[in-house]
């Protein structure tokens, strides 16, 4: 089993820009390509930079979230400004978190495995806690000597 951690978390909220995924939820090549995609737009068109202005730390969140039946990703920042840029304000509830520590070469290597981690191996092998939906987000936290380091965040309740 994976190493990962239980802790608790107060409520914080995302402010993001985001995507409707297309991709069917069990195409990871397609759904990983879309997520790679948006990425490099919000970067080269100055969403991203926007964000970062408004931004409590230095964290980056890549946040998976289902919205009325459609898998939405969004880039977002820890803040509890607006923006007109922003497409949603995503409020993540207090409670306890499974944390799974990784890195990656870049940030979408880093959500890649975090994620595959998460779904693949920690989630299905859990006896005493369980996903059961709301929205989890892969945090950059650090890049050194070329390295992207941070966590995936996925809020569970025990069972």
């Amino acid at each position: 089993m994976a190493n990962y951690t239980l802790e608790e978390k107060n409520s914080f909220t995302v402010v993001g820009i985001g995507t409707e995924l297309k991709s069917d939820y069990t195409d990871y090549s397609g759904i990983n390509k879309e997520k790679e995609d948006f990425w490099e737009t919000a970067k080269l068109d100055g969403r991203l930079d926007t964000l970062k202005a408004v931004a409590t730390n230095d964290y980056i969140f890549a946040v998976n979230e289902a919205v009325n039946n459609k898998m939405m990703y969004y880039a977002g920042v820890l803040s509890e400004q607006t923006l007109p840029e922003a497409t949603r304000m995503i409020q993540f509830p207090e409670g306890e978190y499974v944390v799974i520590k990784g890195e990656g070469n870049t940030a979408e290597e880093l959500s890649q495995t975090l994620t595959g981690i998460a779904f693949g191996e920690v989630l299905p092998g859990a006896s005493d806690f369980a996903y059961v939906g709301g929205p989890n987000a892969t945090v950059e936290m650090e890049k050194k000597n070329g390295i992207v380091y941070g966590e995936m965040w996925i809020p569970v309740v025990r069972k």
